[in-house]
C-alpha cells in the first residue's frame, strides 16, 4: 500500500510503499476512505513532541472494514467505521470506571515477538496512535474502531474521529455544561469549532470565539458562536470581561499554549471552569494566581474530549445528519496524500480547520 511517511523533522514526506500486516485475532484491516489533518500530527512533524521514526502518521480517519480477525465479531467486511485513537481494553481500571479515553493498556499492541503491523523491507514502522492513517489501509485493533451508518459521507466521518469528538466530548462529557450558561473558547481551528458546536447543542446561551484571525471569528458564528473578540485587539482577559459582566462560566483552550491556558483561568467567574483541550509541548509551565482557588475556580484537562467513542460517534453522525454538526463548513480543502505535508504546514498559519485527504480507492 502507499503511505506518507515521516522520517525526518520539519521534512517533507514522501508517499513510498509499505507493507500492512494480515490482520492478527483481534484486529481489523481497513480501506482509508478520508483522513483530516490534525495539528497533533504536526506536534510530532515539526518535533515539539518527541517520536520514533520512521512512521506513518494520521490519526483522525474514516475507512471501510477489508477483512476481519478470527475473534472479531464487532464488525465485517463492508462495514463503514470511524477509528479513534483512544483505543481502550475493557478491562484495565479506568475502562472499568468509565473512563475509557484514559486507556494505555499494552494488550492493544503487537507484543515485541510478534511482526509489526507495518513494515518496509523487512523493517518495522512506528504506528502513530495505533491508527496511522496517512496511508491507504490501516491495521487496527478491533477497539480502535467505531461502527456507523452507511449514509454518512465519509469525509465529514473522518473529522468525528478527533477534533469533533474532542471538542463537543470536552463540552458535553469533560465539563458538563450547563444550558442558558456563558462560553468562551480560545482558538477556533478544528476542535476549537467543535468546541462551539458541542456548546450550542448543550444550550449554552452565550458562547464567545477567541482567535486572531478574522475569518476564522466569521466562520465561528456558523458553529453557533454568538460573539467574537480579536485576540490582537488587548488584553484578551479585559475584553472577556467587559463583553460578559465579570467573566465566563466555562472556557476551553484549544491551541496548547500555556499562555492561553493561563488566559482561560484568568477569564472565569467565580466558581467558573477552564479546560485545556490543546496539546502543551513538553516542559512548559502554566502558572495561575493562587488565591483564585478560594473563588472557587477549577482547571481541568481533557483527552479525547474524555469519550465513549462507541456510543458517541454514532450519536454524532446522527447530530451531523440532523443538521446540529456543521461538519460542512469545517473542511477547509480536500486533498491527495502527496499534499500531505502543505496541509501541515497550512495549519502553522492559523488559516485552516481542517484539510481532509480523500483516498481514490
Amino acid at each position: 500500500m502507499k503511505a506518507a511517511v515521516f522520517r525526518e523533522i520539519n521534512t517533507p514526506m514522501e508517499v513510498e510503499e509499505v507493507t500492512v500486516d494480515n490482520p492478527g485475532p483481534n484486529e481489523v484491516l481497513l480501506r482509508t476512505a478520508a483522513a483530516g489533518v490534525c495539528h497533533s500530527d504536526m506536534h510530532f512533524y515539526n518535533g515539539t513532541y518527541p517520536a520514533h521514526r520512521p512512521m506513518v502518521l494520521g490519526h483522525e480517519s474514516a475507512g471501510v472494514v477489508e477483512t476481519v480477525g478470527s475473534n472479531v465479531t464487532y464488525v465485517k467486511p463492508g462495514d463503514h467505521v470511524i477509528t479513534c485513537l483512544s483505543v481502550f481494553c475493557g478491562h484495565c481500571e479506568y475502562c472499568l470506571t468509565g473512563h475509557l479515553s484514559l486507556c494505555q493498556s499494552p494488550d492493544l499492541q503487537r507484543g515485541s515477538g510478534q511482526p509489526p503491523r507495518l513494515s518496509q523491507n523487512g523493517d518495522g514502522i512506528v504506528q502513530f496512535a495505533n491508527l496511522s492513517s496517512f496511508a491507504e489501509n490501516m491495521l487496527v485493533h478491533e477497539h480502535a474502531v467505531a461502527k456507523i451508518r452507511e449514509d454518512m459521507p465519509l469525509d465529514r466521518a473522518a473529522l468525528i474521529g478527533c477534533g469533533v469528538t474532542t471538542g463537543v466530548g470536552a463540552v458535553i462529557h469533560t465539563a458538563g455544561v450547563e444550558p442558558g450558561s456563558t462560553v468562551a473558547v480560545i482558538g477556533c481551528g478544528g476542535v476549537g469549532l467543535s468546541c462551539i458546536n458541542g456548546a450550542a447543542i448543550a444550550g449554552a446561551a452565550r458562547i464567545v470565539a477567541v482567535d486572531t484571525v478574522a475569518s476564522k471569528l466569521e466562520l465561528a458564528r456558523k458553529f453557533g458562536a454568538t460573539d467574537g473578540v480579536d485576540a490582537t485587539g488587548g488584553d484578551v482577559v479585559e475584553q472577556m470581561r467587559d463583553l460578559t459582566g465579570g467573566g465566563v462560566h466555562y472556557s476551553f483552550e484549544a491551541i496548547g499554549n500555556k499562555v492561553t491556558a493561563q488566559q482561560a483561568f484568568r477569564m472565569l467567574r467565580p466558581g467558573g471552569t477552564a479546560t485545556v483541550i490543546g496539546m502543551i509541548p513538553p516542559g512548559d509551565m502554566v502558572e495561575i494566581h493562587g488565591p483564585d482557588f478560594l473563588r472557587e475556580k477549577k482547571i481541568q484537562g481533557s483527552s479525547m474530549g474524555s469519550n465513549r467513542f462507541r456510543v458517541d460517534m454514532p450519536r454524532f453522525v446522527d447530530f451531523y445528519l440532523q443538521g446540529k454538526l456543521h461538519l460542512d463548513d469545517m473542511v477547509s480543502g480536500r486533498i491527495r496524500l502527496e499534499d500531505v505535508t502543505d496541509a501541515l504546514l497550512a495549519l502553522e498559519t492559523g488559516e485552516v480547520a481542517r484539510n481532509v485527504i480523500v483516498f481514490d480507492n
